[in-house]
């Protein structure tokens, strides 16, 4: 009767890591997951602006030139054909991260993005992209402000690799980028830097 028991606790057990592992998923911490059945495959991003994890310097925010920073990738998958890039600051004391910067279309012949990209919708300095709107409703980069005394914000610069070119219509903020590259994503990269105002 005893066995019996353990082996009937054993096998209760085992049904429930099992339904642990399929509800969690992989226990791999990677990004890489697939997205609609398209595998993903994590790539390189890297900055000249600042170092990994680091202070973002004032000139790239709302305290300086407010200018972009420039970004580079490698080992971006062969199949994707755009990029976008999409930075925000989760830290931000508001329901939703606060979007600093959405820009999509980025052609997969460039392998970075150059410092001071200007505030249009369609950047000269970026041939075939286009820029959406961030959280304070304008066009391209909006640095770093997050309120004094509130510690330190990470930013978080999202490089999404796509298998297609977009078509969007009307204004495009984060929420309807996300939307049109759902299924698309064959890859992603990511840089994080950090900023306070004490």
């Amino acid at each position: 009767m005893f066995r019996c028991n353990t082996i009937l606790l054993l096998m209760l057990s085992m049904t429930a890591c099992s339904r642990e592992a399929a509800l969690n998923g992989p226990s791999s911490t990677s990004s890489a997951a697939p997205q609609g059945g398209v595998q993903m495959t994590d790539f390189s991003v890297t900055t000249t602006a600042f170092e990994r994890d680091k202070t973002i310097p004032t000139r790239f925010t709302a305290d300086g030139d407010d200018v972009s920073p420039a970004l580079a990738w490698s080992g971006v998958p062969n199949g994707a054909k755009t990029l976008a890039v999409i930075c925000d600051d989760p830290d931000a004391p508001t329901a939703e991260p606060w979007v600093h910067w959405v820009i999509f279309n980025i052609p997969t012949s460039l392998k970075s993005l150059p410092e001071g990209i200007e505030k249009t919708s369609s950047p000269k300095s970026v041939s075939g992209a286009s820029q959406g709107q961030n959280t304070w409703g304008k066009r391209g980069w909006n640095g770093p402000s997050p309120p004094k005394g509130h510690g330190v914000h990470h930013y978080h610069f999202k490089v999404y690799a796509l298998n297609e070119t977009l078509t969007v219509t009307g204004e495009v903020d984060k929420k309807k980028l996300l939307a049109a590259m759902e299924n698309h994503v064959v890859g992603q990269g990511e840089i994080i830097g950090t900023y306070e105002r004490k």
